[in-house]
């Protein structure tokens, strides 16, 4: 999990770096993704990691998450806009990452292997190992940002390489000598 924590941070840092450079009517403007505008995807992505943080808060191995989760809003449903303007957006996202990758490599195999009781924003109850749930976080990011990329790309902006492979360790580095 520690890798593809550490892809999600570089990831969002580059999409979140494209972005910036958007103007406000451009990062506003409903393009007809999930969630509207490059603006309201980028909320929605982080209510969907505060939401399974706060989850994941709540297991045995969550528990270094409480403190780092204290200060952070509380979403309610999924197409909340918890941050309307952009630059207000980027430190939050920024610390949430470095939150999501410390917590991970804090992670032992056995911890991905437990169940987490948990209810969906409906109220209805599930328990699912933390493993799983941990990589869906991850895909959610993948699929989400991929929306962005696209949206991005309309708007006439490269947003360039996003293939986890390019920060895969390269075994045959460590043959060479």
């Amino acid at each position: 999990m520690r890798l593809l924590a550490d892809y999600n941070r570089l990831m969002n840092a580059r999409q979140y770096a494209v972005c910036a450079r958007l103007d406000v009517e451009a990062l506003n403007a409903d393009c007809g993704a999930f969630f509207g505008s490059v603006l309201g995807t980028l909320n929605h992505l982080l209510v969907g990691d505060l939401l399974w943080l706060g989850r994941f808060s709540r297991h045995e191995a969550g528990l270094p998450l409480h403190d780092a989760l204290s200060s952070m809003p509380r979403p309610q449903a999924l197409d909340e806009c918890l941050y309307p303007v952009f630059e207000a957006l980027v430190p939050v996202r920024r610390h949430l990452d470095d939150v999501l990758c410390d917590w991970c490599a804090s992670l032992g195999e056995a911890d991905l292997e437990l169940p987490l009781h948990y209810e969906n924003t409906r109220g209805e109850p599930f328990v699912r190992l933390l493993g799983d749930l941990l990589l869906h976080l991850f895909l959610h990011q993948v699929h989400h940002r991929g929306q962005v990329t696209t949206l991005l790309s309309q708007a006439g902006v490269d947003f360039g390489e996003t293939d986890l492979v390019e920060i895969v360790p390269n075994l045959s580095d460590g043959l060479r000598g």
